[in-house]
């Protein structure tokens, strides 16, 4: 059953006379008890959609139903206050004047009239879930960023809520207490059993969090799927580029072979041989996209289809790694190598790409400039993405 339903959201905004586009007729379901992310980079529209879920923003078109309710359509608008959701702001929202406790017991106080009683037992069950309930009497200004970030989220579940929206909660924490918080707030919605959307720019907070991500691109949905299926299957060079380190190779099918589903490409790099999960034909121009994990890389030949001789550009240590910066010919290749591999630049060394390791993108005409653009230059930096989901 689903707890969230999206149908054709769309939303523009004036810019002094010039009409933007944040989000472009976008549809979407969230289930009941899903963590469901949008993913996306700065400006793309995941945070604005999250805030029409809100109700803080109104949208110009389209339908939202939160838990079967229908919050907004063409007949209305459900405000705010009246939406059975809790929110977890960037930057906490957390008033500094209270308390601990009075800080979460706010949605209370201004919600239907509740005993004091009751107040102080939600309250109580709120901070305990966050681990939270030894700082109750607690000013907000004595809080950590952890505890902060805790507080924010307590208030958001202690009127339990059908709904949870996360944005970018943990973007403003280190980098050891953000890899702590998202095992804890996995554990935490998986606990409460809400469906839960979380906005994020993190390539790792979504792939390690999610039971589902979409994409997120100029205001429009570009894949849906689960971490695996959007980290080893993305449907388009954008998806590629942004969800990891990336090595794309322009390529032209030269060959499909009898009871296989491969195809033989003539590549930039060489000939490669590819397993294709999408209908090719001879001619065709693809991208192959390649994630630098999936290589090996020796001093030797390997044997087999794919083994490509390069020289080593440049090793950059990352301590569980070693990000090899290759070149074959002309064409760049990125290798993600162990880290006990000692390869210097200039050396020879040889490298082999399974053939199931190929992900095919079918070139259109039109679009290969805009591909080109499409592609994150932060994609050449050294960031290696642990896919053991």
């Amino acid at each position: 059953m689903a707890a969230i339903k999206v149908d054709e959201l769309y939303h523009e905004y004036d810019d002094h006379g010039k009409s933007v586009t944040a989000v472009d007729h976008i549809s979407f379901d969230v289930d009941d008890n899903e963590f469901f992310t949008l993913l996306g980079p700065s400006g793309c529209g995941k945070t604005t959609t999250l805030r029409c879920l809100a109700g803080l923003e109104v949208p110009t078109s389209g339908t939202i139903e939160l838990d079967d309710v229908v919050v907004f359509s063409s007949r209305g608008v459900v405000p705010t206050h009246r939406r059975d959701i809790g929110m977890v702001f960037q930057d906490y929202a957390v008033w500094p004047h209270m308390s601990v406790f009075d800080n979460v017991a706010f949605p209370l106080q201004c919600g239907k009239r509740m005993s004091t009683s009751l107040i102080k037992e939600r309250v109580h069950e709120a901070l305990e879930l966050v681990n939270m309930a030894e700082y109750v009497n607690r000013k907000a200004t004595q809080l950590s960023g952890g505890q902060q970030q805790r507080l924010s989220l307590a208030r958001a579940l202690v009127r339990q809520p059908k709904v949870l929206l996360l944005d970018e909660p943990l973007s403003n924490l280190d980098a050891k207490l953000r890899e702590q918080m998202r095992k804890e707030l996995r554990f935490l919605q998986r606990r409460v059993k809400l469906a839960t959307i979380f906005v994020t720019h993190d390539q790792v907070e979504a792939l390690s969090m999610s039971n589902r991500i979409a994409v997120m691109n100029k205001g429009v949905i570009a894949q849906v799927g689960t971490p695996r299926e959007i980290y080893q299957t993305p449907t388009s060079e954008f998806v590629a580029a942004f969800v990891g380190a990336t090595s794309f190779v322009e390529g032209t099918v030269t060959a499909k072979l009898d009871d296989t589903a491969q195809v033989e490409l003539d590549t930039d790099i060489g000939e490669l041989t590819c397993d294709v999960l999408i209908p090719l034909s001879v001619g065709d121009r693809v991208t192959v996209a390649i994630r630098p994990e999936a290589m090996s890389l020796s001093a030797d030949p390997f044997p087999g289809p794919n083994n490509l001789e390069a020289v080593v550009d440049i090793g950059l240590f990352v301590g569980d790694a070693v990000d090899y910066h290759l070149q074959i010919g002309e064409a760049p290749l990125r290798v993600k190598g162990h880290p006990r591999t000692h390869f210097r630049r200039r050396d020879k060394v040889y490298v082999d790409i399974p053939p199931s390791e190929c992900v095919l993108i079918r070139q259109a005409v039109a679009d290969e400039g805009e591909a080109e653009k499409a592609r994150p230059e932060d994609t050449l930096g050294p960031v290696m993405i642990d896919t053991t989901i």
